[in-house]
């Protein structure tokens, strides 16, 4: 890690020339701000929670920077508890809420130490200095992310210009961009994230530096990808973002399968735009979203196109679906590492789609009360509004099924079974399929396609 101060002198905007107030702070973060202060040391409301407040929006975590070492933060909270070995942090718990209090951290020079700080590809693996309030802003990502706001005169310190590129709504990183994603490749995914959840252009210093050191997204490991992913896939804009990953060619460093699947089935980003969208939606619904939903959706596609092979060789559809999806995920796992405790969720969504088909007997009253039930729902309306609309019958019964009393829902699966017994009538009576009635067979094979046609749900 090479990078130094290049600016000491920083620009100080007074409580009247910002919009910031406490009003809008969360009582907690003001109570750690207060004590710090109290007790003789500095202290910063930093990153993310400045940056929104200056938008106008609400900061979801709130994070202090202070002199402070994290044992003399220890020894002001008896509600804290100290974590990390990389850089030693304090959180500071008030009920289910964690306010992150981090020392300012200074600048590290490789040549003043004998222990090794960055791999050879120039990745950093030493990262545990204190430091400086300059030096903290300048080791910091981008430059919307560098603001301070000081509890002691309720001032915004601003060292690296991230005050005007709020302005420009402009995401730039600070220093060289090109050495920094260099150092930490998940950078760039930061950017990703940041520019779709705040609708920010990017410095076309950052666009050099992506464009040329994407690939190095494949070094990062795959448990620490997981959580990147998440973040911007859960941040409440991963429509934006999904297209942004294309357009940098970020994704095939993360779904390698999936981008190979749109390369050869371009259509199946309608089906993804889709689900992001409702994501999204139900985010700002504030409605519960899993994990599992969302790799089952970005997967969808190589997955039912292996489960199709598997149904070739004359598997049942949900034994291709089983081992189509342990393959998938499989090959997943060298990107990005998915917890065991949502492959589970994620194979019942994918096995869903062909027990959905299944309406025969009590077999639909057995689904209702299957845990994944409503996801593998809503992922079959999903596929029905965009690239399967041959199974919007299959949807709105599903719909229907869900929303009338039992003994209605009763009558729903005896009509099915009299249209199907009833079709195959009519075949052994003509075997030829000259009916005397024509119209009279369209519903009935309407129905019996969407029953007992399982392979064609791929």
């Amino acid at each position: 890690m090479t990078l130094k101060p290049q600016q000491t002198e920083a620009t100080i905007y007074t409580r009247g020339e910002h919009n910031i107030s406490r009003e809008n702070i969360n009582e907690p973060a003001l109570k750690v701000l207060y004590r710090l202060h109290k007790a003789g040391y500095q202290a910063f409301l930093v990153g993310g929670a400045v940056r929104d407040l200056m938008l106008d929006l609400h900061p979801k975590d709130y994070d202090v920077a202070t002199d402070a070492t994290p044992e003399q933060v220890k020894d002001l909270f008896r509600n804290c508890r100290l974590i990390g070995r990389r850089f030693r942090l304090a959180h500071i718990h008030y009920g289910r809420e964690i306010i992150e209090v981090a020392t300012f951290r200074g600048h590290y020079d490789q040549a003043e130490d004998d222990s090794e700080g960055s791999t050879r590809d120039g990745m950093i693996v030493r990262d545990n200095v204190f430091g400086t309030l300059a030096e903290d802003a300048w080791r910091r990502d981008f430059s919307v992310n560098a603001l301070y706001y000081n509890i002691a005169d309720f001032s915004v310190v601003d060292y690296t210009g991230g005050m005007d590129d709020l302005k420009r709504r402009r995401l730039r990183m600070i220093g060289d961009a090109n050495v920094r994603c260099q150092e930490d490749p998940v950078r760039m995914l930061r950017a990703m994230r940041f520019a779709a959840k705040l609708d920010f252009e990017f410095d076309p210093d950052l666009v050099a530096a992506i464009v040329d050191q994407h690939h190095r997204i494949e070094a990062v490991p795959p448990a620490r990808l997981f959580e990147e992913v998440l973040k911007l896939f859960l941040s409440g804009k991963s429509q934006r973002a999904i297209h942004l990953l294309i357009q940098y060619k970020l994704l095939d460093q993360l779904f390698s399968v999936t981008q190979h699947h749109l390369f050869h089935h371009p259509e199946f980003l309608d089906f993804i735009d889709l689900a992001c969208r409702n994501t999204d939606q139900r985010i700002a619904e504030e409605k519960p979203v899993t994990p599992a939903f969302f790799f089952a959706f970005m997967l969808w596609g190589p997955m039912s196109l292996r489960a199709k092979e598997f149904e070739s060789n004359d598997m049942s559809p949900i034994q291709a679906l089983q081992e189509a999806g342990r393959a998938v995920l499989s090959q997943q796992a060298a990107q990005i590492s998915i917890p065991k405790r949502f492959r589970l969720p994620i194979r019942d969504i994918w096995t869903g789609q062909a027990r959905l088909r299944n309406r025969r007997g009590r077999r639909p009253f057995s689904l209702l009360q299957h845990p994944r039930f409503r996801a593998a729902y809503d992922f079959l309306l999903l596929r029905a509004d965009s690239i399967e609309p041959q199974l919007k019958e299959l949807g709105e019964w599903w719909t229907q099924f869900q929303a009338v009393p039992e003994k209605e829902q009763k009558q729903m699966c005896q009509e099915l079974h009299r249209m199907s017994h009833g079709q195959k009538k009519r075949k052994r009576k003509n075997p030829t399929g000259n009916h005397s009635n024509p119209d009279s067979d369209k519903p009935a094979a309407a129905t019996d396609s969407s029953d007992s046609s399982n392979s064609s749900d791929q």
